[in-house]
């Protein structure tokens, strides 16, 4: 089971500053490779790729925070319908659904949703999730 927490920066290693340092020089387009950004900031591709899906800075904001996360369903029915249930129960208020045909019987699924006014951390919401039926290969992508 996967646990996430919010920190104070001054206690994590250098790294993971850089790691998100590079990443925002990518998605701004202030560079176009992961090879000049991750030389840019002083880190090597393979930290940059190690620590890129798990670390995030909070919105600077923080009254709408987002979250992202990528999902296997069986193609089965209601089984979408159950997820959103599930959602829906945390007070999370979905805000994409992005979902791909159905291959071999299981379906791509990207889920966007706001988190500000959960009841629920999302930890506790990942762990309702993957106890669903036919749900698999559960991952939390973003959190802003």
């Amino acid at each position: 089971m996967e646990k996430y927490y919010i920190v104070d920066s001054a206690i994590l290693p250098d790294v993971l500053d850089k790691v998100i340092e590079a990443r925002s020089l990518l998605q701004n387009g202030e560079v176009k490779q992961v090879s000049e950004a991750v030389k840019r900031v002083g880190i090597s591709r393979g930290t940059y790729y190690k620590y890129k899906d798990y670390v995030f800075l909070p919105d600077k904001g923080m009254s709408a925070r987002k979250a992202v996360i990528s999902l296997m369903l069986h193609h089965d029915k209601g089984i979408l319908s159950e997820v959103l249930n599930v959602m829906s129960k945390t007070n999370a208020n979905i805000l994409t659904i992005n979902q791909n045909i159905p291959i071999h019987g299981w379906a791509s699924v990207v889920i966007s949703f706001d988190i500000s006014e959960m009841n629920s951390g999302i930890d506790d919401l990942m762990q309702l999730l993957n106890e669903c039926r036919g749900v698999s290969n559960l991952h939390l992508l973003a959190v802003e």
